[in-house]
């Protein structure tokens, strides 16, 4: 990626500041976010770049190498949720997130150009890598001093209110904080962080990401449905959110709720659980439970949440039969990709099993790559 030089080519200037930020890769803790659980992803060495520069007017312009057509609206005041369609949604809600938070009608025009190593609708947040990179050259442009939770939240706003995808806390937080081989534990109530070390070199395993090519929209319905499926359970079950209910609770309640609304509280109550003790697995270095739970994960976002494809099942299934310790689905669901821990030995025949699987299949072949845990945002120039 070179954003300066792209940058250079489409408004013949140089930035005044690059920003990037990572994707992320959920490691396990699916649909909790919203529900105010708990979370364990990882950031990318993949980025999203973002070169940036002021304007002698109020126009705000987008343009992208890696999206497509960009767009110009000139009087930034103007910007507003519903306007732009697309790519270009997400770095201006940003801009309107912080003009709104803010109080600040009257900021300076920006230039923006972007970059994009992160593939979108992969379930690896492309859209929070977007908006982090963004909020960061925003921020230095017109002079905000933003924390990362502030920053993390402006996205969110921009994510839920302006793109209208009814998205969690998770994508942007792990976008912002990510450190190398190393998970961010965050708790989705509190926005309470901690760094878990990972140390897969020294037990010889590695995670592998397999890109099954299918393309989900977190705008979409069937994200949008899960979601207010667990906020109607929540009211029905009189607790502020499903972070609120425990495995223990699971018994009381399957007589109270109709069974599909059931099972995605179980799903969502048994996620939590399993992030906490992967959490504890992973600092007592036993990764054969850490996989294990990753498995299960999986099972129940096909079984009781629903969100797998044939795809993704097969990506697990084929996985497994190579030997791997554990693997899952990652990201929104309804398309994207699994995460797979697996001893390095065994990479080979991993790609193999997958490959073959997805010939006979009859589907498209998934792009299977070893992804490495990495640093978070950050400006670059």
């Amino acid at each position: 990626m070179d954003s300066a030089s792209g940058f250079a080519k489409s408004y013949g200037r140089a930035p005044d500041v690059v920003w990037s930020a990572p994707g992320r890769v959920n490691l396990i803790g699916e649909h909790t976010d919203y529900n105010g659980g708990f979370v364990l992803p990882f950031a990318l060495a993949e980025r999203t770049a973002v070169a940036a520069a002021r304007r002698g007017d109020d126009t705000i312009t987008v343009t992208s190498a890696s999206y497509g057509a960009g767009v110009a609206i000139t009087g930034l005041g103007r910007v507003v949720p519903g306007q732009a369609a697309g790519w270009p949604a997400y770095p201006l809600g940003v801009a309107w997130a912080i003009a709104r938070d803010h109080s600040l009608p009257r900021l300076p025009g920006v230039d923006l150009f972007i970059d994009s190593e992160v593939p979108a609708g992969a379930g690896l947040s492309s859209s929070a890598a977007l908006e982090m990179a963004v909020g960061g050259a925003l921020a230095d442009l017109w002079d905000l001093d933003l924390t990362a939770p502030e920053l993390a939240r402006l996205g969110q706003r921009a994510e839920n209110e302006f793109v209208g995808a009814p998205t969690g806390i998770m994508d942007q937080y792990a976008s912002l904080l990510g450190q190398p081989d190393a998970a961010v534990f965050l708790d989705c109530r509190s926005l309470e962080t901690r760094i878990v070390p990972l140390r897969l070199g020294p037990a010889g395993l590695a995670l592998v990401l397999a890109d099954t090519g299918e393309r989900h929209a977190h705008a979409a319905g069937g994200y949008a449905a899960r979601r207010a499926s667990c906020e109607k359970a929540a009211r029905e079950l009189g607790v502020p959110a499903l972070r609120d209910v425990h495995t223990a609770d699971l018994p009381r309640i399957e007589g109270v709720l109709d069974d599909e609304t059931f099972r995605r509280v179980r799903h969502v109550v048994t996620e939590d659980a399993r992030v906490e003790a992967t959490v504890a697995a992973l600092q007592a270095g036993a990764m054969k439970t850490v996989g294990r739970h990753l498995t299960a994960s999986h099972r129940s976002m096909r079984d009781d949440y629903e969100i797998t494809t044939p795809a993704l099942d097969l990506a697990v299934e084929a996985a497994l039969a190579a030997g791997a310790l554990g693997a899952r689905m990652t990201g929104g669901g309804f398309g994207g990709s699994t995460i797979t821990l697996i001893d390095v030995h065994r990479l080979p025949a991993l790609v193999s099993a997958i490959g073959d699987a997805f010939a006979a299949a009859g589907f498209a072949p998934a792009r299977v790559t070893t992804v490495t845990p990495a640093n978070g945002a950050h400006r670059d120039a």
